[in-house]
């Protein structure tokens, strides 16, 4: 299912967050959201998944206004992984995986046979079904995040809207996350700080600058020496991975290229 922004803007405390932004998110596609901190990723997403309402334009699910929607509906078919990541929650892992079937559900009802093997599953696929009796409270940040990750699967949602999905993760489970969702193809529109994984993992890349979107287009197309300077403000030269082919971006650590500036 297809989901995309047209014309977005956000603001709020009186300030401009996020400026008329185009984003597109084909369907089966992982696209990809970078920019430097403070340019309006998270808002942008959390306008996406209904946190936040748009000062002006829309947000499209499969040519819908999402706003149009009941909760309930739009949350059968997106599924938010959100930057904040709540409080300690008094709940075992399982039960708090087993929250994203609530959607499904009416008042009060309890898990049926479905529900539990889609837990089970998404347990599974992140690699924490051996800790579904654990409580939540108790878990590492890394861990916490897969069980987080986990209760969007369980959504089985048709759109993945990840914010940071592989922060406080380390290098091995950042791999297998960015895997799994590579494998899953469902429609997904992810935030990402490693500019080297948003080029191997996604399949279209829109760059957000001081709330705009100043590129969009394969992370070859998009991927530049010129676009690392100008955006972020760092010299680098981007070659091919010499594993996977993909662009892969070398910095140069040892010499500022100046202010970014946006154009």
């Amino acid at each position: 299912m297809r989901i995309e922004t047209e014309n977005l803007t956000v603001a709020y405390a009186g300030r401009t967050v996020v400026s008329g932004a185009h984003l597109i998110a084909a369907e089966g596609e992982i696209t990809g959201l970078v920019g430097p901190n403070g340019s309006g990723k998270s808002t942008l997403l959390r306008t996406v998944y209904r946190h936040l309402r748009p000062t002006a334009g829309r947000v499209l699910l499969a040519g819908t206004d999402i706003r149009e929607m009941t909760p309930a509906r739009s949350a059968r078919h997106v599924a938010a992984l959100p930057q904040e990541r709540g409080g300690d929650f008094e709940l075992t892992v399982r039960e708090v995986v087993a929250m994203g079937r609530t959607p499904y559900k009416r008042a009060f009802a309890g898990d049926n046979a479905a529900d539990r093997d889609l837990v089970d599953r998404a347990l599974a696929d992140v690699g924490m079904d051996g800790a579904a009796g654990r409580r939540f409270a108790a878990l590492s940040g890394g861990e916490r995040q897969r069980v987080l990750l986990a209760r969007a699967f369980a959504q089985d949602p048709d759109v993945l809207v990840l914010d940071e999905p592989t922060n406080h993760l380390d290098v091995r489970h950042q791999v297998e996350l960015l895997a799994l969702l590579r494998a899953q193809r469902r429609t997904t529109l992810v935030s990402l700080h490693d500019l080297n994984a948003a080029a191997s993992v996604c399949d279209r890349l829109h760059v957000l600058y001081e709330g705009t979107v100043v590129a969009s287009g394969s992370p070859r197309e998009v991927i530049t020496a010129e676009l690392m300077a100008r955006v972020f403000g760092v010299r680098a030269a981007v070659v091919d991975h010499p594993l996977t082919g993909d662009p892969l971006i070398a910095f140069d650590h040892r010499t500022p290229a100046g202010d970014p500036v946006a154009t």
